[in-house]
């Protein structure tokens, strides 16, 4: 018998393939990690030293691209965007004046805690000190008014620097975060690591807050027989409008919205005394100043409430509920500080009020009876019938939220007009309420709309604004005609700078230097020259206009645009330009000094 061979040995296994990261050039990195943060709209400028990137960003199927017609409303359409959404924005801008002109934008978020990222190209490495043609040492202007701001000069770093930057823009207190590549990074190549290592030394948000403070600020809750809610816009921020309610109604505490908190809590309910500061309803403004107990969620006791801090709120203590440690005891100090999300933080403190509510459950039924005479005796108004016989400004604002309902999103710029629809208009629920708060930016409000419009196509978006604001922005209409986004705008025309000219009025003796812009009437008799004619601006950028005069033109015009999706809308009401914003407390004084309306000269002074 023979013996059989030995089989074989089985081949050795091949060597598994290592898997390598593909190569990317730095400005498809740029495209790559954009698309990976799901990131699927942005706005932007090409120019010489960001031209890479556009070269990569033209053939992409994920993001659209809305080419604005100036940098600056590329960043407020960023900020529409993150605003009306809760998404990043996401502006985009060359070296140089393109990254300069989103220095307003940028600060304007910084002040108003919106997540935003802006990009922006940069002169070859090379080059960099030697003052080269469009060379702006950008990451050094913006430093002050970003989260942070990264210089990137190798195309490997650029996906963690993405990467990090949409963790910090949108983590903690939102903010905009710069990105600042240089030519050569996006023209070099380098693979591509995805997910990447992100590093933040020393950037640890604190969202949950101590249990000891929230049983704290509970029991100052549950004793408080004049408590108040003052809640500002980082309830909107950290998406904490449902627990804001039921912390409301638990407690039987009444609610003050800031002008950034509008639509955080409902204008129908009737806990809600409405907005308090500068331009803030009678109750909600004494409502503080009365209180013994101020609990201030997602709020920064800005000038603009406070009045003169030294007069604020003389006998309350304060629970300072905020996400940014650096916000707590800078103006007023807090009591019972609580560093945390606003949304976390609200949910702990209903379950330690219930719990300390058994032990001493609150009586504000006194302080209601105080609340409730301060709503009738001091309701908002406004004369129907201005003496000049144009258009009462405050009647059109109110009709266009009454026709448009509480679904619609209402961007506003800066000034009176922004008063009025913070206002006169009801806010039933958070993003529906767009504005510059803390920088006042005049031109926010068109680019605004405009990207909120590409955030929720299916809203209606009404663009407020004064006859100055829109002529710092308004070529974005052409973006918004080109791009099919069609926006409502609503030109509050009383032919000047109106707040400018009110505070001329009350403090300067009635001289108006340098306010009038000659848009429209100075009266129902008198006409100026109007310089430009809005209704043929609007038809020259490719939209419909509507110039409206008369009380009975007011409805059928603001129909009708709503009804016209098929290009953006203009509508010029020419209303009074003495107008002026009631009630008032003006810069430098107490909040109990209001005023309700200017029944008598006023008899305040600045200090």
């Amino acid at each position: 018998m023979t013996a059989s061979a030995d089989p074989a040995p089985a081949p050795a296994p091949a060597p598994a393939k290592r898997h390598e990261p593909p190569m990317l050039t730095g400005s498809g990195a740029i495209l790559a990690s954009l698309e990976k943060l799901g990131v699927t709209d942005v706005f932007g400028i090409p120019g010489g030293a960001i031209m890479p990137f556009y070269d990569e960003l033209m053939a992409s199927t994920a993001i659209r691209h809305i080419l604005v017609r100036h940098e600056q409303g590329a960043g407020h359409a960023a900020e529409g965007y993150a605003a009306a959404s809760g998404r990043v924005g996401v502006a985009i801008a060359t070296s140089g004046p393109g990254a300069t002109n989103l220095v307003t934008a940028i600060a304007d978020a910084h002040m108003d805690s919106v997540p935003m990222i802006a990009i922006t190209g940069q002169v070859f490495s090379t080059s960099m000190g030697t003052d080269a043609f469009q060379e702006v040492d950008i990451v050094g202007i913006t430093m002050p008014i970003t989260k942070h701001s990264f210089l990137v000069t190798d195309p490997a770093d650029v996906p963690a620097t993405l990467a990090a930057a949409y963790q910090i823009a949108t983590t903690g207190r939102p903010g905009p975060v710069l990105v600042d590549v240089t030519k050569d990074a996006q023209q070099k190549s380098a693979p591509f690591i995805w997910p990447p290592k992100i590093d933040l030394p020393g950037y640890r948000p604190v969202t949950k807050a101590h249990g000891k403070q929230i049983v704290a600020a509970a029991e100052l809750l549950a004793e408080a027989q004049r408590p108040v809610l003052y809640v500002g816009g980082g309830v909107i921020r950290s998406e904490a409008g449902a627990e804001l309610l039921k912390l409301a109604e638990k407690t039987g505490a009444p609610v003050v919205t800031t002008l950034m908190a509008r639509g955080a809590f409902p204008d129908s309910h009737p806990q809600h005394l409405g907005m308090p500061g500068m331009h803030g309803s009678v109750p909600a403004v004494l409502s503080l100043q009365e209180s013994d107990l101020i609990v201030a969620i997602g709020a920064r006791f800005d000038d603009r409430v406070t009045g003169r801090v030294a007069d604020f709120a003389p006998l309350a203590k304060i629970v300072h509920i905020d996400i940014d440690p650096a916000e707590i005891g800078k103006i007023r100090q807090a009591d019972v500080p609580i560093v945390g999300d606003a949304k976390d933080v609200i949910v702990d403190l209903i379950a330690a009020f219930t719990d300390a509510a058994k032990k001493s459950k609150p009586d504000i039924a006194e302080w209601w009876t105080r609340l409730e005479k301060l709503k009738a005796d001091f309701p908002l108004g406004f004369t129907d019938d201005p003496d000049d016989g144009l258009l009462a400004p405050q009647a059109v604002i109110k009709r266009i939220g009454e026709l448009s309902g509480p679904e619609a999103i209402y961007a506003a710029g800066v000034g009176q007009h922004q008063m009025w629809a913070a206002q006169f208009i009801k806010y039933e629920r958070p993003h529906a309420w767009l504005n510059s708060g803390g920088a006042g930016t005049m031109g926010y409000a068109v680019p605004a709309a405009m990207g909120a419009k590409v955030a929720q196509p299916d809203r209606l978006v009404w663009a407020i604004d004064g006859d100055g604001c829109f002529q710092m922005t308004n070529q974005e209409l052409a973006t918004c005609t080109i791009n099919d986004i069609p926006i409502k705008v609503a030109i509050i025309n009383n032919s000047s700078l109106g707040m400018v000219r009110q505070w001329q009025t009350l403090f300067y003796d009635g001289r108006h230097s340098f306010t009038d812009l000659n848009t429209g009437h100075k009266s129902s008799t008198e006409q100026t020259r109007m310089v430009p004619d809005f209704v043929k601006l609007a038809e020259a950028y490719g939209a419909l206009g509507i110039r409206v005069t008369k009380p009975e033109e007011i409805d059928p015009a603001i129909k009708l645009a709503i009804e016209t999706n098929d290009r953006p809308v203009v509508i010029d009401f020419v209303v009074s330009r003495d107008a002026m914003v009631w009630p008032m407390v003006p810069q430098g004084v107490g909040n109990s000094s209001v005023q309700y309306a200017r029944d008598h000269a006023p008899a305040w002074e600045e200090e």
